[in-house]
């Protein structure tokens, strides 16, 4: 039996009545996307620090969330993944919802070294994250054990001239790895690294003399150096640092053009909504300006500084190849 059908003339009294029911709705659907992200944030955030606790990556993310809870009345809280030199952390946000409740803190070496450092990342730094704002730069420091028979890089380099492939240096994330080997290369000197879930880790092992040297922070250093368990050879900015005068750098020190800065910034997953993006990045902006942010990432030997989402864009894609270049340069692969 074939089911009946409305009359003509029903369909055309009915017609009225769904015009008005989809006049009245439309207002309400035209609204609720920018008052979802004028809302935003309406639940804690999550940030992800690539990470173990303990380092410069984990100290500096806390700098900025503590302060976005005061800024935004929502709880931000951090969640450190450690593992493969970042890659862990940042595969888990790059597959999150792009809702603004997952953010990462990447760094130069989860976000540019890694894209040609592994052959298989699990995922695409310039299509599967939104970058939001660089929030700090910081430079490397070479360090050794109180023990080492160097106290230059010059020292430094003559040891381990004269005794290829004897030292080993700990690192912790792909930045300092590939800090190290550019160091390595443009030294002409054979030095083994040994991977470690994070800084503190690293300078661990230094101190017990299990590793004779690391390529690390300055804020990780500083208290181990001031308590005489490390001693500096040099950093690796282009000029000293205020926070270590006394510590020359490795442009110095004879190794000419020699610079490794990285940076640290926030992303969400690909598809969060601009608004979001933008928010984040204009309370950074306030936030590197304020006298005691500038001063807390100062103690880490960082340097605030901001951008909007597409100036950091075009960072990171710059990066990707600049640091690709490099990698491919050394011959050094991580998997």
């Amino acid at each position: 039996m074939r089911p009946s059908l409305p009359s003509a003339h029903a369909r055309r009294r009915s017609a009225p009545a769904v015009a008005r029911t989809l006049a009245a709705l439309a207002p309400v659907a035209a609204l609720s996307l920018p008052v979802h992200a004028q809302d935003w944030p309406v639940k804690p955030v999550r940030i992800v620090v690539p990470f173990a606790p303990g380092g410069a990556t984990d100290v500096v993310t806390r700098v900025f969330a503590q302060r976005f809870q005061e800024s935004f009345a929502q709880p931000f809280v951090i969640e450190n993944r450690g593992g493969a030199g970042g890659l862990l952390g940042a595969q888990a946000v790059s597959k999150a919802a792009p809702d603004g409740y997952t953010l990462v803190m990447g760094t130069t070496g989860t976000h540019a070294i890694n894209a040609t450092l592994y052959e298989k990342t699990g995922f695409d730094p310039l299509r599967e994250f939104a970058p939001i704002t660089r929030v700090a730069l910081l430079p490397n420091m070479i360090i050794v054990h109180p023990s080492l028979p160097a106290r230059t890089v010059k020292e430094l380099i003559a040891l381990a001239r004269r005794q290829p492939g004897v030292l080993n240096y700990a690192t912790a994330g792909n930045f300092l790895f590939m800090s190290g080997e550019v160091f390595r290369q443009q030294a002409g000197i054979e030095m083994t690294a040994i991977p470690f879930k994070g800084s503190g880790l690293a300078m661990s092992a230094v101190m017990s003399g299990d590793v004779a040297l690391s390529v690390t922070t300055v804020g990780t250093a500083l208290p181990h150096l001031r308590a005489g368990k490390l001693r500096a050879i040099a950093v690796t900015s282009a000029r000293r640092m205020a926070l270590v005068p006394d510590v020359p750098t490795v442009m110095e020190s004879g190794l000419p053009g020699h610079e490794t800065v990285a940076w640290y910034g926030l992303f969400a997953p690909a598809g969060t909504g601009t608004p979001i993006l933008s928010r984040l990045a204009t309370e950074v902006a306030r936030l590197a300006r304020l006298p005691e942010v500038r001063d807390a990432l100062a103690l880490q030997g960082a340097e605030a500084v901001s951008d909007t989402p597409g100036e950091f864009a075009a960072i990171v894609k710059a990066d990707v190849a600049r640091w690709g270049e490099v990698v491919r340069r050394t011959g050094v692969r991580a998997d």
